[in-house]
């Protein structure tokens, strides 16, 4: 087979790639799905189950209320139908990690359908790709399903893991959605989109911390290529065991090419789930992929029906707090902030609250998203803080902004006060108060400074005198290194025009 990089851009251009991807999403409810143990991340192995989640003779599940909510807001938030009575059914399989031998899961009556979340896909236009504008690509749901987590095959870390797994089964019976997309994505970048959009708008509504570490959010891939033009898609591999949204992009990049390779060279493509190995950089053939006729699905014995009503959905979508695409356009409506911070600032929706609730304690909330989107977010990241983690307190942050939108701080004094406050592990009021810089906006000392410059820069003043007017900055720049940042902005740069003008042209 032709190595990957040998590939050619003539022969990458052939093919259609077609991806659909299958997101498994733990949701944060406090017990599991059909029992009351603890649903928490971590304790001490197999302690957080029970007999109901072990598949005990004699226990019998009873379903979450909690989970169904959770499911039937997470589907309404990507756009889904509700399916008013869905049915449970056991998955059949043995694996160590589900000491069942079945999983309850949906099969053919799933609780949510036809969705679809929109991303961006590129450019439309050349009048578009001129203003920057991005094609919205809406990519379909095909469903959204309800099931249980298994446990986990833990096969490193212990001194005989040559020999041997450990099974831990506190994760048996957690309670997850299965979000499944068309296959309309066509490039590891619109996965990325898609994958980030996804999450962006679980965390929103709450109903999972998406934690991929630990295993919050998994995501599937499957992958086939075909010749463009073609009627029929690829046969398709599933990508397997990707912990993060820019491996499952260099994922997807290595199997479209993997794929490529193999048909280039006369070869057939298997369908088989395959393993990402992140570092090789490539997958590797985990096992040939099974159909659903495999699983035996038949209705879970044990539960019955799912009945999701008109009112019952009605009370649900009470908990459905604004989603993060029409919260950025009420923001930039309402604040008057480019789309640009809009995006930044509703980027979690702690990060927006925190912001609406100081923009409506201050005099201008452009002024606090420019701040928060600039000067503070460079020093956390700075610092590798949280926002929650910052010295200055969103109080802090109102007050720096009125203190720069009145004019009493310049720039260069605001930049000095954060600098001290982020040194000092201090909120800005205190900083502020000890402190305590005045701006300088007396004509005459600020006249004197630039007398003072002027007189010492004959250099400048030629070039000036010369035409070359943007000299005016250098003039501007040393008088606030002078003034110490004190120096009124405004008042400056209006005196230095004036002075330079007067010199008259050479």
């Amino acid at each position: 087979m032709p190595t990957l990089t040998a590939l050619s851009p003539e022969i990458l251009a052939k093919y259609q790639p077609v991806i659909g991807l299958e997101v498994h999403v733990q949701l944060l409810t406090k017990s599991k799905a059909f029992c009351g143990c603890v649903n928490k991340y971590g304790g001490e192995p197999n302690t957080h189950c029970c007999p109901t989640c072990l598949g005990l003779p004699g226990a019998l599940p009873v379903l979450n209320r909690r989970a169904v909510e959770f499911a039937v807001l997470a589907a309404k938030a990507i756009n889904c139908e509700i399916r008013e009575t869905s049915i449970f059914s056991r998955k059949n399989y043995f694996y160590p990690d589900s000491p069942k031998g079945y999983q309850i899961s949906q099969f053919d009556k799933p609780i949510a359908e036809h969705g679809w979340i929109e991303v961006p896909a590129g450019v439309a236009t050349a009048a578009g790709a001129a203003s920057g504008a991005a094609v919205i690509k809406r990519i379909g749901v095909t469903r959204l399903h309800m099931e249980e987590d298994a446990g986990k095959s833990i096969h490193d870390g212990f001194a005989d893991s040559v020999s041997k797994t450990y099974i831990d089964l506190n994760r048996c019976g957690t309670p997850l959605v299965e979000i499944v997309s068309e296959p309309d994505l066509r490039t590891a970048d619109e996965v990325f989109e898609y994958l980030t959009k996804l999450k962006e708008i679980l965390l929103y509504t709450g109903v999972s911390d998406c934690n991929m570490e630990e295993g919050s959010l998994r995501c599937d891939a499957n992958v086939s290529v075909m010749l463009k033009g073609a009627k029929e898609f690829g046969t398709k591999a599933e990508v397997k065991n990707v912990n993060s949204f820019r491996y499952i992009r260099a994922a997807v990049e290595y199997e479209i090419e993997r794929q490529i390779g193999v048909l280039e060279d006369g070869g057939r493509v298997v369908q088989e789930s395959r393993l990402w190995n992140n570092a090789e950089g490539r997958t590797y053939s985990m096992r040939s992929k099974e159909q659903a006729h495999d699983y035996r699905y038949f209705p879970e014995p044990d539960l019955p029906p799912l009945v999701v009503g008109a009112e019952w959905q009605a009370e649900i979508l009470k908990m459905m707090p604004e989603l993060p695409e029409a919260r950025r356009a009420r923001m930039i409506a309402e604040y008057e902030i480019s789309a640009q911070d809009a995006a930044t600032l509703t980027a979690t929706r702690e990060f927006a609250d925190k912001f609406e609730d100081a923009a409506k304690k201050a005099k201008s909330p452009r002024r606090v998203a420019s701040l928060l989107t600039s000067e503070l977010t460079m020093r956390l990241r700075a610092a590798g803080l949280e926002l929650e983690q910052s010295p200055v307190s969103m109080t802090g942050v109102v007050m720096a902004a009125d203190l720069a939108e009145s004019g009493e701080l310049s720039s260069k004094m605001l930049k000095q006060l954060l600098d001290s406050a982020f040194e000092k592990n201090e909120d800005f009021p205190v900083v502020y108060e000890r402190e305590k810089p005045q701006q300088i906006s007396d004509t005459g000392a600020i006249e004197a400074m630039i007398d003072e410059v002027i007189a010492a820069n004959a250099k400048q003043v030629e070039q000036y005198r010369g035409g070359k007017k943007t000299v005016a900055a250098f003039f501007v720049g040393q008088v606030m290194r002078l003034s110490k940042g004190q120096a009124n902005p405004a008042l400056l740069n209006e005196l230095v025009g004036k002075k330079l003008d007067a010199l008259g042209p050479l």
